[in-house]
């Protein structure tokens, strides 16, 4: 059964903000939601963040290839809130990086040219959704040159990745005008429902993943909707960085 992202919020708010820790990070306290929730899939969502680095690329995707079927049944992880956003933020050519399902990718179709790329591609996704081009590529390393799209969107994908340095830097590099981020706004705990490994909890959390660069014109942070949404605003080719805001 589909489950909105405003039902998940929810559960979120319960679980992590009304439970004490001492009981939260138990694992036999979280075990029966775990199985009710996955199945025969518990142990691997229970134990994947004592795992994930020590895993090899083809084995972190594997993980995810064998879980797809065990995640909620939704078309995206996005908001009503952020999605307005980031169709309100894109401008010229778009690329999406972690475009899952392709559900926003189609939506910024409309009035945009827009690549999707994500570890695994669905194959029934190029001829459900005929106007994105469609990538596998990995946010390790982005085979696309520097600046090659206007803006780039990545929404929900950070909070899984090994290397966030490195895939913050990828981002960047292959932005030409404008950066969109959407981040969950969660506590960090050992037991969560789904496959994250970073938590961004506080507005410096997330503003501490994003340190000022060379490139950085303007940037701005939002709680919308429960979620993070970050923007960066890029320098030009040959025009001069300007100041941040505030």
């Amino acid at each position: 059964m589909p489950i909105s992202r405003r039902t998940t919020r929810v559960v979120h708010f319960l679980l992590d903000e009304c439970v004490p820790p001492v009981l939260r990070d138990r694992r036999w306290f979280m075990w029966g939601p775990f199985r009710l929730l996955f199945g025969r899939q518990a142990e691997t969502f229970m134990t994947f963040k004592d795992r994930a680095h020590l895993l090899s690329e083809e084995e972190f995707r594997r993980v995810y290839e064998e879980t797809a079927a065990a995640h909620l049944d939704r078309p995206t992880d996005l908001n009503e809130a952020c999605t307005a956003a980031v169709l309100r933020s894109a401008l010229g050519t778009v690329l999406e990086v972690g475009c899952g399902r392709g559900h926003l990718a189609g939506l910024l179709a409309a009035s945009h040219d827009v690549t999707a790329c994500d570890i695994r591609i669905d194959p029934a996704m190029p001829a459900r959704l005929p106007a994105v081009r469609f990538r596998e590529e990995s946010l390790s390393g982005l085979s696309f040159d520097d600046r090659s799209f206007d803006t780039v969107v990545c929404a929900h994908v950070l909070e899984h990745v090994l290397d966030l340095p490195r895939a913050v830097a990828e981002l960047r590099r292959i932005a030409r005008r404008r950066l969109v981020v959407v981040l969950p706004r969660q506590r960090p705990y050992r037991y969560t429902f789904d496959l994250h490994l970073r938590f961004f909890p506080l507005s410096s959390s997330v503003l501490d993943a994003f340190l000022p660069h060379g490139r950085l014109a303007a940037r701005r942070l939002e709680n919308l909707g429960g979620d993070w949404f970050y923007e960066e605003e890029l320098a030009r080719e040959g025009e001069p960085s300007g100041a941040l805001p505030g």
